[in-house]
């Protein structure tokens, strides 16, 4: 009889921080991608200003610096490292001070932090070395902390972006998810960073916070931020305005503007020791 072959599982989806391409396309339009990204709860900064050993600030993939402005605001000294060019100058223009490396690539030259944070950066770093290099550059009793927002917008708005990306860009990796994920899966990718923290050996144990608000767009507002979105930034101005002119109708046909429920998770852990 002739053997059939065997079913061959599907390639697993590569690591975010592989796909440099994807990383490295968001200060194309740095200004917009400022202006249209929301900040992170006042709550969270307070509480991991509170939680640190001290004022020293470390922000790992600082972009544009929308975190570490408000790390700032709060009384804190923050260095940023950052590997776009283009994302560390508006950082730099707006008074941060910004190295421009990778992180697992950039020199601590002997100096170190009473917090490492990362906000919606942590994806992009490689888990093998990134909660290693936080604790050597960390003092005895600083905090890492990872934190980003969860966020789907109501499935009238969602619905017609997921079909529009997939007429667009079949071929994209993104194409085929659905138009709304779970908040547990984006829970369990914090798990994840937490159970790579606590593999180091190097923190105490791990937390998980999480904090739930919500922000109103208008029609315009929501348009301004999905161009700065990982799916978006690479596609070609056409493909993109097709995208934008259907999100924009369903966002016309709830009224002009909705209200978006954001989930802002973060992953969080001690430095042990006392050296």
């Amino acid at each position: 009889m002739p053997t059939l072959p065997r079913e061959q599982p599907e390639p697993s989806p590569p690591e975010p921080h592989t796909a440099r391409r994807m990383a490295e396309s968001f200060g194309a339009d740095a200004q917009r991608y400022d202006e249209a990204r929301p900040g992170y709860p006042e709550a969270l900064v307070a509480r991991i200003v509170a939680a640190s050993s001290g004022a020293d600030v470390l922000d790992v993939g600082c972009g544009t610096g929308i975190a570490a402005r408000q790390f700032q605001a709060a009384g804190c000294a923050v260095l940023g490292v950052e590997p776009d060019h283009r994302m560390a100058d508006f950082a730099r223009a707006r008074g941060l001070r910004v190295e421009v490396a990778a992180f697992e690539a950039w020199q601590p030259a002997g100096r170190t932090f009473d917090a490492v944070v990362a906000a919606q950066s942590w994806h992009w770093v490689d888990p093998g070395t990134g909660a290693v290099k936080a604790a050597h550059v960390l003092r005895p009793g600083g905090r890492l902390a990872i934190f980003g927002h969860v966020y789907e917008p109501p499935a009238e708005v969602a619905e017609p972006f997921a079909a529009a990306f997939r007429r667009v860009a079949p071929d994209s990796p993104l194409s085929g998810r659905p138009a709304r994920r779970p908040l547990d899966l984006y829970q369990a990718v914090y798990a994840k960073f937490a159970d790579r923290i606590r593999e180091t050996d190097r923190f105490d144990a791990p937390e998980q916070w999480r904090f739930d608000w919500e922000r109103s767009y208008t029609r315009d507002q929501w348009l301004d931020l999905l161009p700065t979105t990982g799916g978006l930034t690479q596609l070609h101005p056409d493909q993109l305005a097709e995208v934008l002119a259907e999100v924009g109708d369903a966002v016309d046909s709830l009224g002009g503007r909705f209200t978006m429920n954001y989930t802002t998770l973060a992953a969080t852990a001690v430095r042990a020791g006392t050296t």
